[in-house]
């Protein structure tokens, strides 16, 4: 090693100096002896002996009184060191007070003027072990946090990469356990104030916190709402941030439905208001009906034979307006006592009236209309006039339907059958499929419809004590059907 010459030469008294200035507690033992030669200021100190009251002292006398750190093994270690050159040992020293001081105690020969001699230098590690103690329980803490709470806790960085979710986190949002996590854009979308939010929208509010919403979509069924807070956290080596939450799912779920039933108490309330206008129409319209029905009769008679296509209109005419006055009449039953209906009806028979009404509407367009009726009378107990025109409700939403479909698409399907306790009637067609059931919403899957036709034939069915439903087929297309008691 090269010395600077003009460095300025250290001397005897420069060492003794350093030595008592260190905060570094030392101990020169004699090789041979083992006994104290010299101890620095802060050895004595901590010791609580001064130089002249160390020198007689011996390793029982200022150590431990546990059988680890006999005179024996003291001894040893210093030997240990005095043959290899060094070595090294966690000792408890006992000072004059009686404290017991852990230390880390590292044991050097060294040559001096007078011959070989140790050097102990230690130092109290007791708050060392301290500090170790917490963090090892702070660990633990933390390891039960994970993996044991139910709490919903996830630490993202600026960017919005999740660094660390509890267990249940891991599982609400569909992450894979002990996989790295990703960004939280990867399992959900964030909501502020109810609306999407982006995560820099986010992050922007956040001042220290801010309440926002996690939307996770699962592929099983229904989303996992979660509700909560973000709150920033002030790092040394930049932003961390710590969102809370919980599942609000139940509730979200019980929003939904109270805003169904919102949608669904909307219409049946124009559904009242219809049945005292329908009152009031069936008042008004008996007498017309009757009167064009005298006029059609009286015409009728003076038609010549040979004019066949004015009798076959004059006959479609006149059923037409019997047709109405049927419902006119049904209609004010309806309104009225209709929980006590007496009429049994065949569910084939109610096809049947109908079908000349369903081909009407289905020949301009090109949909052919196939039937697949039970091959025995499905007989339920109903009006039969207005749960004909549920069934003419529902062909002709399946014929609209498929309108603008292709031309070998165009396909309405009516059946009938038997069920537990039930008569069945289905109308099946290849359209696009309902995107939501119609009678659990708005009553509606038409743009722009208006949803009154089903919610009549949701009245007129449930008030007969049966039941309708709406589904999408799973070879394409929907099917309405209906369910009414057995005789």
């Amino acid at each position: 090693m090269q010395v600077d010459p003009r460095a300025p030469e250290l001397v005897t008294g420069d060492f003794v100096a350093m030595m008592n200035a260190t905060s570094l507690c030392v101990l020169i033992h004699d090789a041979a002896t083992k006994s104290i030669l010299w101890a620095n200021p802060a050895a004595c100190e901590m010791l609580g002996w001064s130089v002249t009251e160390l020198r007689p002292l011996k390793a029982n006398d200022m150590s431990s009184s546990a059988q680890q750190y006999d005179r024996v093994i003291g001894r040893a270690w210093l030997q240990d060191a005095v043959e290899k050159g060094a070595s090294r040992i966690e000792w408890h020293y006992r000072t004059r007070a009686g404290r017991v001081i852990p230390t880390d105690a590292l044991a050097m020969r060294v040559e001096l003027a007078q011959g070989p001699a140790v050097m102990v230098q230690f130092r109290d590690i007791e708050r060392e072990q301290e500090i170790e103690r917490e963090l090892r329980l702070t660990t633990s803490y933390v390891d039960a946090l994970a993996h044991h709470t139910s709490i919903v806790a996830l630490m993202l960085d600026a960017s919005g990469a999740l660094r660390f979710a509890t267990d249940t986190a891991v599982e609400l949002i569909g992450a894979v356990a002990n996989e790295p996590l990703g960004p939280l854009a990867n399992y959900g979308r964030l909501r502020l104030d109810g609306r999407p939010s982006t995560w820099e929208e986010t992050l922007a509010r956040v001042d220290p916190v801010a309440a926002i919403q996690l939307e996770v979509s699962r592929d099983d069924g229904d989303p996992v709402w979660l509700e909560g807070s973000l709150e920033r956290l002030k790092e040394a080596d930049g932003d961390a941030l710590l969102m809370i939450l919980h599942n609000v799912t139940d509730r979200k779920h019980e929003e939904v439905r109270r805003e169904r039933e919102l949608h669904r108490e909307n219409y049946l309330a124009r559904y009242n208001a219809m049945g005292d206008m329908a009152m009031a129409i069936a008042h008004e319209l008996g007498q017309p009906l009757a009167a064009a029905g005298n006029f059609l009769a009286g015409a009728r008679t003076r038609v010549p034979p040979e004019a066949a296509d004015l009798t076959y209109g004059i006959d479609s005419a006149v059923r037409q307006i019997e047709r109405a006055s049927a419902i006119v009449t049904a209609m004010r039953a309806f309104v009225g006592h209709l929980e006590h209906i007496r009429q049994e009806v065949d569910l084939n028979e109610v096809v049947e009236e109908c079908l000349y009404f369903v081909r009407l509407r289905a020949a301009p367009l090109g949909v052919r209309v196939d039937l697949r009726l039970s091959p025995h009378p499905t007989t339920v107990r109903c009006e039969r006039v207005l749960t004909g025109q549920v069934v003419l409700n529902l062909c002709f939403n399946a014929i609209d339907e498929l309108a603008d479909c292709d031309p070998e698409q165009r396909r309405v399907t009516i059946t009938t059958r038997a069920g537990d306790g039930v008569g069945v009637l289905t109308v099946d067609d290849q359209g696009r499929g309902i995107p939501r059931d119609p009678f659990e919403e708005s009553f509606t899957a038409k743009d722009g419809g208006s949803g009154i036709g089903l919610a009549l034939s949701y009245r007129i069915i449930t008030r007969q004590h049966g039941t309708i439903w709406a589904e999408r087929r799973d070879e394409g297309g929907s099917r309405f059907g209906i369910t009414l008691p057995l005789v």
